[in-house]
């Protein structure tokens, strides 16, 4: 039985052992096990053309239900570890765009419609072959920029990096330059002994992290009574998501009921064709490129990329991630989309889908239990982000910065993804400079037909802000 398990998902043939697998399923787990509480925050504070809310603990549920049977999915057939769960920042979008215009039905049912699209395109090869047009150092270049983008969120979502409110600088350290609360102390604390761990390489140095510096947060909530922030009755002070408490009820059965709630057709005619369209085209761009980019990235930071910079079971692994951005529809949680963060799992060793059964068995589990969601908060969560961010930015001397063709694409792929929040965002302009910088230089044989293909749709994506107000 374990023999026929390795040979499937290959994990000794991939340089991995059981105990790495089911140490980096831990980790992926406790670095987005977030997105289970977020989701319904950002899908819940949206209402629809006719004043209606989703109910919270509804999306929370079949947020957790999607993340697990997905990942699950991805595990077995992409075999590649790789997790996936509802898509942040996509969203926001169904929630504060799309949802207004249309029922949430409606909104639901365009996501379906795009998550279809995208899976006819890979089963037709052409997103294996978009994947292929790119050239290998703009493709380390994305793996990187990702690094930068995860340290971000990692220093943000902590509270260690926070907007001033003012226009210079824009942000800055902890609370007026300085860190004085007690979450932000657990996070430092928890970051230094992760560093110090990975530093002497000690063995599950990650998942270490996390567990201990929500072992610490428990123990200050409970002297400090430090509370939540933000909201009316939180501080700027408190603890970011989740306040870390040990939990009065620890299971509790979840509600299914928005599953199977869309409409396909529904938004086509109270938004009307062009913007419907245009919403689809949006979902669609955004989807694409980022699981593209987070792929190269996981691949990148396990060594799995290939020499021509392509990852084992490509077609596989953007097949299940179509199917999940149609299924989120179908749940009502939204496009589901791979997480970065499955990063932190292939630094606690994961190299094979055997490390998702663990990820996805667990958000399974969170359905019915909540101190797996509500217990670590951002503070003991992002220190893994931070670490990973480091991890992944070492390959950034595979990039030959002397050669001004490749470096300039690559240094706006680096900068601009952490600096507007979108992976999307930087693989555009790294993209677009990038067949700029070899037509302008008479090299235009060395772009590939289909990367200039994608340059004008990045041109056309960059414009949506100024098409929209010309359809409004």
């Amino acid at each position: 039985m374990v023999g026929g398990v390795d040979r499937y998902f290959e994990i000794s043939a991939r340089g991995s052992t059981m105990s790495r697998e089911v140490r980096g399923g831990l980790a992926t787990f406790f670095t987005m096990a977030y997105i289970v509480v977020l989701n319904p925050l950002i899908l819940g504070g949206g209402k629809d053309i006719d004043g209606a809310s989703l109910p919270l603990a509804a999306v929370a549920a079949a947020t957790a239900l999607m993340a697990g049977l997905l990942t699950i999915l991805m595990g077995v057939v992409g075999r590649f570890p790789l997790a996936l769960a509802a898509g942040l920042g996509v969203n926001a979008l169904v929630a504060y765009e799309i949802a207004p215009l249309m029922t949430w039905a409606d909104a639901m049912g365009l996501v379906v419609i795009e998550g279809v699209i995208i899976a006819i395109l890979v089963l037709t090869n052409l997103r294996v072959a978009v994947f292929h047009s790119v050239p290998m150092q703009l493709k380390t270049a994305i793996g990187v920029g990702i690094g930068l983008f995860l340290t971000i969120i990692g220093f943000v979502d902590a509270g260690f990096v926070r907007s001033t409110g003012q226009g210079s600088p824009p942000i800055g350290l902890g609370i007026g330059g300085k860190i004085v609360t007690w979450p932000g102390l657990v996070f430092v604390i928890g970051l230094l002994v992760t560093v110090v761990l990975v530093a002497r390489k000690v063995k599950g140095a990650i998942l270490i992290g996390i567990v201990g510096s929500t072992v610490l947060a428990i123990i200050v909530e409970a002297i400090a009574k430090v509370g939540p922030a933000g909201g009316p009755a939180g501080s700027p002070a408190g603890w970011q998501l989740n306040v870390p408490v040990v939990p009065d009820k620890w299971v509790g059965v979840p509600d299914l009921s928005l599953l199977g709630n869309f409409n396909v057709l529904g938004g086509w005619k109270s938004a009307g064709f062009v913007i419907c369209a245009m919403f689809v085209f949006t979902l669609l761009l955004t989807d694409f490129f980022d699981t593209m980019g987070t792929m190269v990235a996981v691949a990148q930071e396990g060594g799995m990329l290939t020499k021509d910079g392509m990852v084992p079971r490509t077609k596989e692994i953007l097949l299940v991630d179509s199917i999940a951005a149609a299924a989120g529809g179908v749940a009502s949680t939204s496009s589901n989309t791979s997480y970065i963060e499955s990063a932190a799992g292939v630094a606690e060793g994961a190299r094979t889908g055997f490390a998702n059964l663990v990820t996805g068995g667990l958000f399974l589990l969170a359905m019915f239990l909540a101190p797996l969601v509500t217990v670590v908060p951002f503070e003991a969560a992002s220190v893994a982000l931070v670490v990973v961010g480091f991890l992944m930015m070492t390959a950034v001397r595979n990039i030959d910065w002397t050669d001004y063709e490749i470096g300039i694409p690559a240094f706006l792929t680096i900068v601009i993804m952490p600096f507007t929040y979108s992976i999307s965002n930087g693989i555009g302009a790294g993209v677009i400079t990038y067949v700029l910088i070899k037509a302008s230089k008479g090299k235009l044989r060395d772009v590939h037909p289909l990367l200039w293909i994608v340059a004008l749709l990045f041109v056309l994506y960059f414009c949506v802000g100024a098409l929209e107000k010309l359809v409004f």
